[in-house]
């Protein structure tokens, strides 16, 4: 059976790793697009732990057997799928013990090419956390900030669809990082662990060394900016102020988190808009509640950004000295100063 490291089997090209770890571990963090082939099920991973602790080793590999037995079938028809799909397969559990192992051994032995992954997650997860401190000594954020609505991650999806490096911390996190922010995604938060690793494949895959990125606080949603990324972020560096029109601003932030949106959005605006009560007042906040059921939502979006919003990120924005400042007028020409920013800097780094 072959082995490798997980810094070999992360520059091996079109491969695919197979998690043999429960569903549970593999939703609370996995590898890259790793493929969830559970040699165990929840239920029975903690039947097997339990009798392997008041029964004994040997007791509980007699009923991993009966567990695994029936599902011989499916794995091996999983990966002789996946073998003929990609040049390489690693497969992994938690620490690259007796799960993988046993899959490895098998699968080999019936003419599956694989790797099993040395150390298993664990060492993955090392190699993310190693590689988040250390990275930022290599690469440089381009910072795009703005107030709300200004169209920072439109701009950045752009910029994406034209090839360049993003870091989308918002999409990562499924959170916009405001009361509103968990309203745009449909899905549940991540974990701190999968927000980390999403991070991680961004830096990791990256082309160049100057990365853009949208000025963010530490907690984005549920999860936390790891610190040395956040502190890349805030340094001294290229930071870049996107500038848009009210009007522009409130069409869409409606856009984005009501027209483009179902009947439930409404109630959880409701609920969100009660949570200011204290910050803003109960007078202003029934004020808001009924501009939202008389459907007035770019009258209510307006007062939000002038009374709360602006007032709260303009300190933000005046700690920072920009090296350029763009009016988001056009998308297209917008991005297109934005990449040509990043020629600049790119260009100025190799004349260095």
């Amino acid at each position: 059976m072959k082995t490798i490291k997980i810094e070999d089997a992360l520059k091996l090209e079109n491969t695919i790793f197979i998690d043999v770890r429960t569903e549970k571990e593999y939703q609370d963090d996995h590898i890259l697009n790793a493929y969830n082939m559970p040699l165990f099920n929840n239920d029975e991973y903690c039947e097997i732990g339990t009798i392997y602790k008041k029964e004994g080793k040997h007791e509980a590999i007699d009923k991993g057997f009966d567990f695994v037995s029936k599902k011989l079938k499916d794995m091996y028809s999983i990966a002789r799928e996946l073998s003929a799909k990609y040049d390489h397969i690693v497969i992994y559990c938690a620490r690259g013990g007796m799960r993988s192992g046993s899959v490895a051994n098998l699968l080999t032995s019936i003419g599956i090419d694989l790797y099993k992954l040395e150390g298993g997650y664990k060492a993955y997860r090392n190699y993310v956390l190693d590689y988040l401190k250390d990275i930022m000594n290599e690469k440089e954020f381009i910072v795009l900030h703005g107030l709300t609505g200004v169209g920072k991650t439109e701009l950045l999806v752009g910029l994406k669809n034209n090839n360049m490096d993003i870091i989308d911390l918002e999409n990562m996190a499924r959170n916009t990082g405001s009361v509103f922010g968990f309203i745009t995604y449909n899905e549940k938060p991540p974990s701190q662990k999968t927000f980390e690793t999403r991070m991680f494949e961004a830096l990791f895959f990256s082309k160049s060394d100057f990365i853009f990125i949208e000025s963010e606080s530490k907690r984005v949603g549920h999860v936390l900016v790891p610190n040395e990324i956040y502190e890349a972020i805030i340094r001294d560096g290229y930071h870049i102020l996107i500038e848009c029109d009210m009007k522009e601003r409130v069409k869409r932030l409606c856009n984005d988190y009501i027209y483009s949106r179902d009947a439930k959005n409404i109630e959880d605006l409701k609920e969100c808009i009660n949570t200011f009560r204290k910050r803003l007042g109960n007078k202003t906040v029934d004020e808001y509640l009924e501009l939202l059921e008389n459907k007035k939502y770019e009258e209510l979006v307006e007062k939000y950004l002038i009374s709360y919003y602006d007032p709260l990120y303009m300190h933000s924005i005046k700690q920072y000295k920009y090296n350029d400042i763009i009016k988001f007028e056009d998308a297209n020409d917008t991005i297109k100063k934005l990449m040509s920013f990043h020629k600049t800097a790119v260009k100025g780094v190799k004349q260095c």
